[in-house]
């Protein structure tokens, strides 16, 4: 259809096929820049300190294309930790024991993702990511699209901007479960609804809300703790890195050299003052007095090729029931699961009694749930 046709006469619009074009173009993209600022997203090609002031008739011409993007008001991307302020990720910490109750209680009237739908992309499989986000989805009355490897092609068959809004027409949310980093950025800077990291090869947020969960349930609280991961400095470190520059504890990465985590984000968690950072290559001496012990595979999906080097390489960086007693009684361990057992972590050390791995497992959805609530603005 030519845009002349959805054009109402009254606008006066004037002019060929294609000045028509060129005007509603240049109305869409003032109006991605006001949907920047409304959404508060970070990104490279726009800084806007205030509101984009849209012309009278370009305004006009947006409300009659029902084509265009539409605003993000109210709602938010969960894409990194340090988007958001300590206070907003202790309240929504709070909200993930509020719906946890509930649910454990049996409570099932309790549906605020009724008449709703999410789509999930998948470009690296799961188990947790998968059945904590749809089950978690389904308890509170939405329902979840499983949408795999071989669904999308995300970059590949189509280009991640037509995706996003096609998914944006169909759902309410889109969480997505990438290998690039870029690719969820420009996701959630197409995308008209809410788009939630699942995982990339960056970083790894909603692991890290379920680690908080689960350390306030058994240690009381975040503040003050010592953290100490003993491994690779992959995703999960960046993670834990950019929620030691909101919330002040102390966080430890302990790896082989050349084997530590990103130096632009340890800069970014050490300048913003908050949380006390150390990189280290001693796992004796790191967990000295820590509240908590953190290992994860040292080799991560897209890494496999590299196992056998890696486990030469991090020889003395187990976690076993030695380095458990040097960290203390008072310490518990904790993995993002799935574990390579006898590897980098013992299999004594997973079923101990301070293991509280499986209780950090369920919390993925529920620490999940009060994302997307909060996402959703309800």
């Amino acid at each position: 259809m030519a845009y002349s046709a959805l054009m109402p006469a009254k606008l006066g619009l004037e002019g060929s096929r294609v000045q028509i074009h060129k005007t509603t173009t240049s109305c869409m993209n003032l109006d991605n820049m006001n949907k920047d600022f409304v959404r508060g997203v970070k990104t490279n090609k726009l800084k806007v300190n205030a509101p984009v002031k849209v012309p009278t008739k370009v305004s006009q011409i947006r409300s009659a294309l029902l084509s265009a993007v539409e605003e993000k008001t109210g709602l938010k991307d969960f894409l990194h930790i340090d988007d958001f302020d300590k206070g907003t990720i202790l309240k929504i910490l709070d909200r993930a024991k509020e719906v946890k109750a509930l649910l454990k209680s049996g409570e099932r009237t309790y549906l605020p993702f009724k008449g709703k739908t999410m789509a999930m992309i998948f470009a690296k499989p799961s188990m947790r990511t998968r059945v904590s986000f749809e089950t978690g989805f389904f308890l509170l009355g939405g329902h979840a699209i499983y949408l795999g490897p071989k669904d999308i092609e995300m970059g590949k068959r189509e280009e991640t901007r037509d995706v996003a809004r096609v998914l944006s027409r169909y759902n309410d949310i889109i969480m997505a479960r990438l290998f690039a980093h870029q690719d969820l950025l420009d996701l959630a800077n197409y995308a008209s609804v809410p788009v939630i990291n699942g995982l990339t090869d960056y970083n790894h947020p909603c692991q890290i809300m379920a680690d908080a969960l689960t350390m306030i349930e058994h240690i009381g609280q975040i503040e003050g703790t010592k953290v100490v991961y003993v491994g690779d400095g992959n995703n999960i470190v960046h993670s834990w890195l950019l929620l030691a520059a909101v919330i002040p504890f102390h966080f430890v990465c302990v790896c082989p050299k050349g084997f530590e985590p990103d130096a632009k984000t340890v800069e970014k968690a050490r300048q913003a003052g908050v949380g006390k950072i150390e990189i280290t290559h001693d796992p004796k001496e790191a967990v000295k007095g820590a509240d908590v012990v953190y290992s994860d595979v040292w080799a991560s999906m897209g890494q496999k090729e590299e196992a056998a080097h890696r486990r030469q390489v991090f020889q003395g960086f187990q976690v076993d029931e030695e380095l458990m007693k040097i960290a203390g009684p008072q310490a518990y361990f904790m993995h993002c699961l799935p574990a390579e057992r006898g590897v980098e972590v013992t299999n004594e050390v997973i079923e101990a009694p301070n293991s509280i791995v499986f209780p950090q497992a369920e919390n993925r959805m529920h620490a999940q749930n009060a994302i997307m609530l909060h996402s959703l603005g309800l």
